[in-house]
């Protein structure tokens, strides 16, 4: 009100005010490490994406090397007689581009595992396993990052201001929501929340102390069929917070109303 700025809890595009900092439990992070992945930002995301395939490859490209020369197939290149782990594996570049190989199943060439080799034959069996590990948990962590509502949010518009108004005779605070797509919002339900500092009666002061706004969660007017432009409705009765405030104080007063709708895309 007044034309203040002040720096605000939740920003239009409803992205979240708020920096975690002093946090010393950093293990919290990597104990749900599929969340934590998913929450980085993407070129984060596309770096550990990236390494996680290109270590794996590496690894077991070392290890593929390793029992070629632990063998000695690299001492009888060219040596028809001898059968070595892997045919045509002369170096640790092979050995890499034989772990790529194998991984990705892009499908063997020349060089090719042989049944001489019973350690190439487990590891040839880990490395599978391993790999479709790798594959199921970066793709689904691609997949959750890629399928995020964010910019689905982008389609949802709220009114520019909210009013005060009288509405059947009865004072309310209103405001607009609406879908700009053609497919629907399912299921959708929208709250409210008085955001502000307060002093309790014992004189604890809590700031950023949230109270809810009935927006008709008691008649079930909070459950929205959002095919059209609605205007939501908060009724200032003695329940309201804003029950016993003046405009006065309304408009010096330091506030801030946060709205969330939740619900399904009927796409996906």
């Amino acid at each position: 009100p007044g034309g203040r700025h002040r720096q605000r809890y939740v920003e239009k595009d409803g992205r979240c005010n708020v920096q975690h900092g002093n946090v010393r439990e950093t293990y919290r992070y990597l104990t749900d490490i599929f969340t934590t992945l998913v929450d980085l930002p993407w070129r984060f995301s596309l770096l550990v994406f990236i390494l996680a395939y290109a270590l794996t490859w590496l690894f077991f490209g070392l290890i593929w090397w390793v029992i070629a020369y632990s063998r000695g197939d690299l001492e009888h290149l060219g040596d028809g007689a001898w059968t070595p782990c892997v045919n045509n594996l002369n170096g640790f570049v092979s050995a890499f581009l034989f772990s790529i190989e194998t991984e990705t199943t892009i499908g063997y060439g020349h060089r090719v595992i042989t049944d001489q080799c019973p350690q190439g034959t487990v590891l040839l069996l880990l490395q599978a396993i391993l790999g479709s590990m790798v594959n199921a948990f970066m793709v689904g962590c691609m997949f959750v990052k890629i399928s995020q509502p964010n910019k689905r949010a982008e389609t949802l518009v709220f009114s520019s201001h909210a009013v005060v108004a009288l509405r059947d005779e009865r004072l309310c605070l209103m405001f607009r929501v609406g879908d700009l797509r053609d497919s629907h919002i399912v299921e959708a339900s929208i709250r409210a929340k008085l955001i502000r500092s307060k002093q309790t009666r014992e004189g604890e002061f809590i700031p950023l102390d949230q109270t809810d706004l009935s927006v008709g969660f008691e008649t079930g007017d909070d459950r929205l069929f959002l095919v059209s432009p609605l205007v939501i409705s908060h009724e200032i009765d003695e329940r309201s917070p804003f029950w016993d405030v003046s405009r006065h104080q309304l408009e010096k007063d330091d506030f801030e109303i946060v709205v969330i709708l939740e619900g399904m895309v009927e796409a996906t």
